[in-house]
This record gives C-alpha cells, sequence and structure tokens, in this order.
C-alpha cells in the first residue's frame, strides 16, 4: 500500500496521499473509515498523530484514496533523520485496523525527514562572561562554523549592554588550535558611551576558525549577554 519511501520537509505544511490496495492491488473502499496515521521518530517517540482525510467518494478514479497534512509544526523540533509510519483504518464497528505497507505483511513505511528546502536559521550561541587580559578583557572563543559558510560567510552579533563606556572589539583567527600564542585579528569597532538603550547589532564577514570579544572597560554588569549567529 505504502511501500514508497517519501520524504517530509521540514518548515513546510507536507500533503501525503495515499491508496489503499487490496492482495491483487485493486482499490479497496475507505468511504466508511476514518484513517489515522502514526509517525516514529528513530527513538520510537511518537511525533506525528493526526487523522486523515478520505477523499474516496465511491468514484472509481478516488476509491481507496486519503490525503495527511503533516504541518510545519510537526517537525519544528525534529533533526533531519528517517521515521516509520504506520497507518490504521477505524470504524466504529470494527474499531482499528491495521493496514500493511508492502505484500509481505510489514506494517510500517519508511519516510525522510529533510531540511534541504528550507534549511531554516541557525542556532544563536550566547556568551556572558569575560576575563581580563592585560587591562583589558576577553570574552570565550567560539567556533566561526568555517565548514558552513562560503568565502562571504554572514556573521552577526547583538551586544547587549547596560551603561557599559568603552570599545568591544570584534576578534577572528583562522588557526585551528586555541593557545596562548594564538593571533587575533581585529574586523570591526563598536564604541558604547553608555547612553545605548537598545542591544547593538553588528554584522561581518570571512571565513574564520574560531571569534572572540574583546572590550577595553571592566564588562562586569555592563555587558549582560552577547549572542552570535554564523
Amino acid at each position: 500500500m505504502y511501500s514508497r519511501q517519501i520524504k517530509l520537509y521540514r518548515g513546510i505544511k507536507n500533503t501525503l496521499q495515499f491508496k489503499m490496495l487490496n492482495a491483487d492491488q485493486k482499490p479497496v473502499d475507505i468511504s466508511n473509515y476514518t484513517p489515522k496515521f502514526l509517525a516514529y521518530d528513530e527513538n520510537k517517540t511518537l511525533i506525528v498523530d493526526r487523522l486523515a482525510t478520505v477523499t474516496d467518494d465511491g468514484s472509481t478514479t478516488t476509491r481507496g484514496t486519503c490525503i495527511v497534512e503533516v504541518s510545519d509544526s510537526d517537525l519544528l523540533n525534529v533533526q533531519d533523520q528517517f521515521i516509520t509510519y504506520s497507518i490504521f483504518l477505524y470504524d466504529e464497528v470494527n474499531g482499528s485496523t491495521i493496514t500493511y505497507s508492502d505484500t509481505g505483511f510489514g506494517n510500517t513505511g519508511i519516510a525522510e525527514i529533510s531540511s534541504e528546502a528550507f534549511p531554516g536559521v541557525q542556532p544563536t550561541t550566547e556568551l556572558v562572561s569575560f576575563f581580563e587580559n592585560n587591562e583589558e578583557w576577553v570574552s570565550n572563543s567560539i567556533s566561526a562554523q568555517p565548514g558552513i559558510n562560503g568565502n562571504s560567510a554572514l556573521h552577526t552579533a547583538v551586544f547587549y549592554t547596560d551603561g557599559f563606556i568603552g570599545d568591544i572589539i570584534v576578534e577572528a583567527t583562522l588557526d585551528n588550535t586555541l593557545s596562548a600564542a594564538t593571533g587575533w585579528s581585529a574586523l570591526q569597532t563598536i564604541t558604547c558611551t553608555g547612553a545605548e538603550t537598545e542591544p547593538m547589532p553588528i554584522n561581518y564577514y570571512g571565513v574564520f576558525n574560531h571569534t572572540r570579544f574583546r572590550v577595553t572597560a571592566n564588562p562586569a554588569e555592563k555587558i549582560t549577554k552577547v549572542l552570535v549567529r554564523n
């Protein structure tokens, strides 16, 4: 019935159509049934539990057909992976009847969840602490994720300050391994007067291995956090 592997795309509503066939591969009338679609992730956790809509109107062209809508919110927190799914047919007299995915009476199909069409935004990294270094303060170093970026890679940082007076310098390095001898290059500088009332965003470009932020005044309780997205 549904032996063909299907693909579900994250970030968009997926409409799936199924046709119920008997052992002779002939469509079966399901106009009096309520189909139910269940999908499980690779850890056997239920991620989709949805009633299907029967499109079987009794005619030969629509016999045995139903559609299932998997919304973008259903897959919002599901990573790309292969999942299993099954379909039950319910009626008030016989209860639930399992359907089979192949002639060997397997009852599950395989679907691939993919972010190819709508990869979405990259996760944000939050920095909240700085340590003193030669009368200046530097943040922890974070990966600039060079593997996912091209030659004009865009990076965004947002600084949340509360009365901070001084410079914030964006620094980057091409070194693979960090040490006391790592050479850092300044990319951009923001000067704060202490009067800022809104978070301050900054964009910078390039392929680096690591980035960090250096400030010229003690940021304790003055820089509340830095959000970075590569």
